[in-house]
């Protein structure tokens, strides 16, 4: 426990670190010296009206001469036809997405080629699209070059048409300049009265920011937009308003084509803004029922633990400490749902969780996590049940397994607070999936020691009709291990990935109800009755032969009856364990 205490204390601390840079749904990216030809921004379930703002403060490409026509640099906006499956996905693999031309689908897929030697952002548009874009498109002609405010090209030509010989009067031509500067006069200050006029009927715009126009995708395939060049980085923005037709789970990248090359890793540096909402909330289409969810099933599960404490105090003499040590599991994997409601309430109002809110929720499911698993082992060994003494064997399980259940649920808290772009999140992620396979195969080894000690106990110490009962259930125990851990593993990923993308929230139910269903049956199998075969004692005292463990009653835990024959005369003794 010395090992779980330290455990939650380091996670705790690295937790509350990583939490100070988390921005949720509304996401600040900045790599530097960055090589990969792919960067994953980010997935998210847009419903209609559903809006992505994407901001590039600052891209600087390397200095080496690389030919942008033949691998270009931009950003990527597809839609998926099945969950996690992009449109381009078997094209992706050979060649560039950017230099793509046609599909072979008509899923909506939108490129932002940036050419920094004409300054602008080459929009390519593919699929059936029924998205509004909205960016700053670059200007034909400088600003300020307006028919009304342009110089004649003619020197010679008057402002009204009339033309003046080199020979004229001087007095004539004072004359008209004089009359000329008046007019000019006049007409400034009429024009400053309408631009004044024209301001007050224009709606407020704030300080910095750029007109920018609406461009309706369908019907509009190549759209060029403005690229702006601050101290030698590059910076432009756009927002993709999501219609009707075009609903679904969309994924945003970052390609560097140039990457893509066998030998060829040129670094580049870029920061980037990204803001994604539907219309009510923050949070992705499949995010949207999980609060709710999470809720609803803390309260289930307190339920749950209410009933097995009532169930404990109804038969305290049959109880164990391992009976406790479920509830304060159950309990606690209440309180872990709670939290993780009310963190997920607060990204869908706010756009970013509360950090006290994500700090007591992160806490809650590491300690569920490490309960879990001890319990499963302590269960699997017998403990309580069948004996008190963990061999050694089983003690480096639990001196695995334990630490290892810290760094898996370490690795979540990394992963959650960390930007789905960053390196990093790709490196925790695997080593979160990597720790779970081997804590959940390791917890099996305790179950199969207790398998193969009941069927040797059953052949010699002569109580083969209790050992065969203690064994079936153990097996029972280890075919619902196998069970839970290949539902939750396995099957309802394969769920999720087939599932539409706004009824992807059903796997975290899927996974909430099959651990439920888990903790019921874990929970009636070791039940504290006195008609459990784990708890049942040979009926016939005097054919024990060798030492045993008193379990007929919790009371009596940690004490062992020994009885031994010596000189035709018995002797028994008790002593404390």
């Amino acid at each position: 426990m010395a090992v779980v205490r330290r455990g939650c204390f380091v996670a705790g601390y690295l937790l509350i670190l990583l939490l100070a840079g988390c921005k949720a749904r509304i996401h600040k990216l900045t790599l530097k010296n960055e090589t990969r030809f792919a960067v994953d921004l980010n997935n998210f379930g847009f419903y209609a009206n559903g809006t992505l703002d994407v901001n590039l403060i600052s891209l600087r490409l390397p200095e080496q001469l690389v030919n942008y026509s033949t691998h270009p640099v931009g950003f990527s906006l597809s839609r998926s036809r099945v969950n996690g499956v992009l449109s381009y996905t078997a094209e992706e693999t050979e060649i560039c997405p950017l230099t793509l031309t046609k599909l072979t689908n008509n899923e909506p897929l939108i490129l932002f080629l940036i050419d920094i030697n004409t300054l602008s952002v080459n929009v390519r548009v593919m699929g059936d699209q029924d998205n509004l874009l909205i960016a700053k498109p670059k200007p034909e002609a400088p600003k300020g070059q307006r028919k009304t405010r342009e110089s004649p090209a003619n020197p010679n030509v008057e402002p009204n048409g009339k033309t003046t010989s080199d020979n004229g009067n001087k007095n004539a031509n004072a004359t008209d300049d004089k009359s000329n500067k008046k007019e000019k006069d006049n007409k400034s200050v009429d024009q400053k009265k309408e631009d004044q006029t024209e301001e007050k009927s224009l709606p407020a715009v704030e300080a910095g920011e750029v007109e920018k126009n609406e461009f309706h995708l369908g019907k509009n395939n190549q759209l060029t937009l403005a690229l702006d060049k601050v101290n030698g980085s590059y910076n432009f923005s756009f927002h993709v308003v999501v219609g009707l037709l075009a609903e679904g789970l969309y994924s945003l990248k970052f390609h560097y084509c140039q990457n893509r090359l066998p030998g060829i890793k040129l670094p580049y540096s870029f920061t980037v803004e990204v803001t994604e909402r539907n219309p009510d909330s923050y949070l992705s289409a499949a995010e949207i029922p999980l609060s709710r969810l999470y809720i609803g099933m803390a309260g289930v599960f307190f339920t749950a633990a209410m009933i097995w404490v009532y169930t404990l105090m109804k038969h305290r003499y049959s109880v164990f400490k391992i009976h406790w040590l479920m509830a304060a599991l159950a309990f606690t994997k209440s309180t872990s749902l709670v939290f993780h409601s009310i963190n997920y309430h607060f990204i869908s109002t706010e756009g970013h969780p509360i950090e006290g809110w994500a700090v007591m929720y992160y806490i809650t499911h590491l300690l569920k996590g490490a309960l879990l698993f001890i319990t499963l082992a302590l269960i699997g060994t017998g403990w309580a049940f069948v004996k008190y003494i963990l061999s050694d064997k089983e003690k480096k399980i639990f001196m695995i397994v334990i630490p290892l259940q810290v760094l898996a649920n370490v690795a979540y808290i990394i992963i959650e607070s960390t930007e789905e772009g960053s390196s990093e999140y790709y490196l925790w992620k695997e080593i979160l999936f990597l720790v779970d396979l081997i804590c959940c195969g390791a917890i099996l080894f305790p179950v199969v020691w207790s398998i193969r000690h009941l069927q040797e106990a059953s052949s010699t110490d002569g109580k083969a009709a209790m050992n065969l009962e203690k064994l079936k259930l153990f097996r029972h125990y280890y075919v619902m291990i196998v069970c839970y851990i290949y539902f939750t593993r396995i099957i309802a990923i394969l769920l999720k990935v087939t599932m539409p993308f706004q009824w992807q929230w059903c796997y975290e139910f899927l996974v909430e109800v099959s651990t439920l269903i888990f903790f019921v049956l874990t929970g009636y199998k070791f039940r504290p009755a006195s008609n459990n075969p784990y708890l049942q004692l040979p009926q016939d005292e005097e054919d024990v032969e060798m030492d045993e463990v008193v379990t007929e009653s919790g009371a009596l835990e940690g004490i062992s009856k020994v009885k031994k024959t010596c000189n035709g005369r018995e002797r028994q003794k008790e002593s404390t364990l």
